[in-house]
């Protein structure tokens, strides 16, 4: 099928342009372009039916992009969502005028801020924002902010649960949203509770809510600061735990964990609360079941640790409780998605019904929580 006159001449005074970006409405049947000058529209005037129209329009930017009217398919099979396209071909993508190639490009980890802009105007959907936020140059460049607050606004209308959980997890990388937005976004966690998972993921050690230290905070402090200077994993973890910061993270948690609303979130939070314990994560311990894993953490505790014991020393005169704040600590450490996976592995259920199915690894959890809070 060849192009009408009129279009012909008109998509080639276009592809003489310097082009930036391009986005076909096929439901419209325009051709919007991003060029040096600002954006460009071209209506279309089609030949017969818009389908195969609109592969022609399509084979005429492949064509000028890559030297091959039905190289695209082809092209784009070493472009795939993994993020493997070439730093390089990242603006050629966007010329192309198929959604696909935008996508492959918001996925490659070269990506650069005036990429993504170019990306965003030729795409701008939540997912794509979502993929570009997770590049360190977009965030620190002008368009983080722009996806940022488009993120914000779009929260209402995410329908998946892990989609709340990294939209509110990459805004709140540093720079993003002023902290009256934060406080705001944080206000909403208690009719959204997914949010506290976001976070957690991303402001574990500066939540936006005043939670006073642990009553044994000072004193314990005051006993390991020759262990905390000497960089002592567990002395490092109890102090981080036991301060204003760490008690808002173990509230936190409690809050999260008490009304998860599906599976993707209760696995996203035992993520969280592994990675923040992470320092004292064992060598070696039995990841599928919480009763065997607080067993090896008592064991641990009464081992020959030489780290944790130094600690266990230095509060042995002042602290009847440190060997189960060691113990609880290490147990959140230990935790992952193992622990649920028998349980998700014999349904899909959700709400009430996944809560009541998880409280044989949610409430020794819990337990845990309250010891490093009591």
């Amino acid at each position: 099928m060849a192009l009408s006159a009129e279009d012909n001449l008109r998509l080639n005074v276009l592809l003489a342009q310097e082009l930036h970006a391009v986005r076909i409405d096929e439901s419209k049947m325009i051709v919007y372009a991003l060029t040096s000058k600002g954006e460009a529209k071209v209506p279309l005037n089609a030949i017969g039916k818009d389908d195969p129209y609109i592969k022609e329009i399509k084979a005429l930017f492949s064509t000028h992009v890559m030297g091959s009217p039905g190289g695209y398919p082809v092209y784009l099979k070493r472009w795939t969502r993994m993020g493997q396209a070439r730093d390089e071909s990242l603006a050629q993508l966007l010329l192309l005028g198929e959604p696909e190639a935008v996508v492959a490009a918001v996925h490659a980890p070269g990506l650069t801020d005036e990429m993504a802009a170019r990306a965003w105007w030729a795409m701008p959907t939540a997912e794509n924002a979502r993929r570009m936020l997770e590049k360190q140059a977009v965030v620190e460049g002008e368009t983080g902010k722009v996806l940022a607050e488009f993120l914000l606004e779009f929260l209402p209308f995410e329908e998946e649960q892990s989609d709340m959980i990294e939209s509110v997890r990459l805004v709140l990388q540093p720079g993003l949203i002023s902290q009256q937005e934060k406080e705001k976004l944080w206000k909403k966690t208690k009719s959204k509770r997914s949010f506290y998972v976001g976070f957690l993921h991303a402001s574990a050690d500066d939540l936006p809510i005043d939670v006073a230290a642990h009553a044994d905070y000072e004193i314990i402090r005051d006993k390991l600061i020759s262990l905390i200077e000497k960089e002592n994993p567990y002395a490092l973890m109890l102090e981080k735990v036991l301060s204003d910061n760490g008690q808002a993270f173990v509230q936190t948690v409690e809050d999260a964990i008490k009304k998860p609303g599906n599976q993707d979130v209760v696995v996203s939070l035992l993520i969280a609360i592994a990675k923040y314990f992470e320092r004292i994560i064992p060598d070696a311990f039995t990841e599928d079941d919480i009763d065997i894993i607080r067993t090896e953490a008592n064991t641990l505790c009464c081992s020959d640790n030489e780290a944790l014991n130094e600690v266990l020393f230095a509060l042995k005169d002042s602290n009847d409780k440190a060997q189960d704040y060691l113990c609880a600590m290490t147990v959140m450490a230990c935790l992952s998605v193992k622990l649920v996976n028998p349980i998700f592995a014999r349904t899909d259920a959700i709400g009430t019904v996944m809560r009541k199915k998880i409280k044989p690894v949610t409430d020794p959890i819990l337990d845990q929580l309250q010891i490093l809070r009591s």
